[in-house]
């Protein structure tokens, strides 16, 4: 830490580096004491690189929803004084509300920088509507600031991962001070990290470029939140048998070019991986504000669906055989805790609750590659996205013949026998209603 204190330009007021185990004295307000004597020689034999607990600037995470996910002391000192722990609901993490409340002791003008650096960032991904939706908890004479400084803001043509400008924010003298913000954009979210102009330096710069040791830390970091969310699970028809009939490494050849393919769809709706268990997959499916989560997991269904078929009939060609490949999927819809499990390399959602389980159970409940949802989700459907989705249950009619009866719902209980021990695992959602989606218009 002494060497980092040094190389970053970091001295406490006495003139001596941060040392091993110390973080830089508070200071009021966002201002960082300047170093006062040189800085020591560094040897350059050895290789040192900042992390995550090392930066002493005020740092934060957030997701697309402007959420706030992870925060530092200093962070939460110099911009976040009325928070004193995460909000455990998502609605109340709303990074906006807290910058704006947190700041009703500071100047207007502080207020209004705090706002312009957000709505700039929120301006470069997000389309004018999504933007001025995530301020609705604001009063009316914020709101009409905010909507000002978005038309004010400019952002680049292209899609960067890393944003820098520069900005003036008050300091412990009263006066302002120049400050350079960097804001590095992950499919997780955006970690945003304020240096003081004159302390800046590349070694932050450098701790930024390592994007999957920053996504990693910031992760490990994260605490569980309380989110709306779908689930979709998937699963492989038969891929005991599957596995049976190919050799080793085509087999696994054949699950690695599934989730391959898949993987792209996955993102194009927005959906945060889960865990792969041999051939089942989990996804999640969080609020965005500029898309429908719900309908993102429909349409995300539907397309792996259509997908799966094209990947069928190239092995069936490949290897003159009749064995078609299904993925059977669940999809249901809820509030649960989301959190991480960690290992020494690796970061992995998690959710906690019935969600997750009951899609997994209708996974499980699906044969030949259809698609099963809960009333819960397709209630949860704005009507003239409802009206795209093609859903139905079918049913014996007075003649003996199936009949599908569209925009209806079944308890799955009276869909199957739940005294046969096939369905045993099926019991604890008996009472679920539940449907089949057949299609989803505009899905691909």
């Amino acid at each position: 830490m002494t060497e980092v204190a040094a190389r970053m330009g970091i001295t406490q007021p006495g003139g001596g580096a941060v040392a091993a185990g110390e973080v830089a004295a508070p200071v009021e307000g966002l201002a960082v004491p300047g170093p006062e004597k040189p800085a020591p020689v560094v040897d350059n034999r050895r290789t040192l690189r900042l992390t995550l607990e090392d930066v002493p600037y005020p740092a934060y995470m957030v997701n697309y929803n402007f959420e706030l996910t992870w925060y530092n002391e200093p962070a939460r000192k110099g911009m976040l004084s009325g928070l004193d722990t995460l909000p455990a609901h998502s609605e109340a993490r709303n990074l906006f509300l807290l910058l704006y409340q947190s700041g009703s002791g500071e100047s207007s003008y502080f207020r209004s920088e705090l706002l312009r650096i957000h709505l700039t960032l929120a301006k470069s991904r997000l389309a004018k509507s999504s933007v001025l939706g995530l301020l609705h908890g604001l009063d009316r004479e914020a709101l009409a600031r905010a909507e000002r400084l978005y038309e004010e803001s400019t952002v680049t043509p292209e899609r960067k991962p890393l944003l820098d400008f520069s900005v003036e924010l008050p300091g412990s003298s009263g006066t302002t001070e120049n400050w350079r913000v960097f804001a590095s954009f992950f499919r997780e979210g955006i970690f945003v990290v304020y240096i003081p102009a004159q302390h800046y330096n590349a070694t932050l710069l450098d701790f930024l470029s390592h994007r999957d040791q920053v996504i990693r830390d910031l992760m490990r970091k994260r605490l569980p939140v309380l989110t709306p969310l779908a689930v979709l699970v998937a699963d492989l028809q038969n891929s005991v048998k599957i596995c049976s009939e190919l050799p080793p490494e085509e087999y696994f050849e054949l699950i690695n070019e599934i989730w391959t393919t898949m993987g792209p769809i996955f993102r194009k709706y927005y959906g945060t991986y889960g865990k792969h268990v041999g051939d089942g997959m989990v996804y999640y499916f969080f609020p965005q504000p500029d898309s429908d989560y719900i309908f993102n997991a429909l349409a995300c269904a539907q397309e792996l669906k259509s997908e799966i078929r094209k990947i069928s009939k190239k092995w069936q060609l490949r290897k003159n055989w009749l064995n078609e490949l299904y993925l059977n999927m669940g999809l249901h819809e809820g509030q649960e805790w989301l959190g991480t499990f960690q290992t020494a390399t690796s970061v992995e959602f998690a959710v906690l609750g019935d969600t997750i389980n009951h899609a997994s159970r209708l996974s499980e409940f699906a044969r030949f590659g259809t698609i099963w949802a809960t009333k819960n989700i397709l209630s949860k459907l704005a009507h003239q996205k409802r009206a795209t989705v093609d859903f139905g249950i079918t049913r014996k009619g007075e003649d003996g013949q199936e009949h599908f009866v569209a925009s209806s719902y079944s308890q799955l209980g009276s869909m199957v026998d739940l005294s046969c021990e096939r369905y045993e695992k099926l019991r604890d959602i008996a009472m679920l209603p539940i449907t089949e989606i057949r299609s989803v218009k505009n899905a691909i």
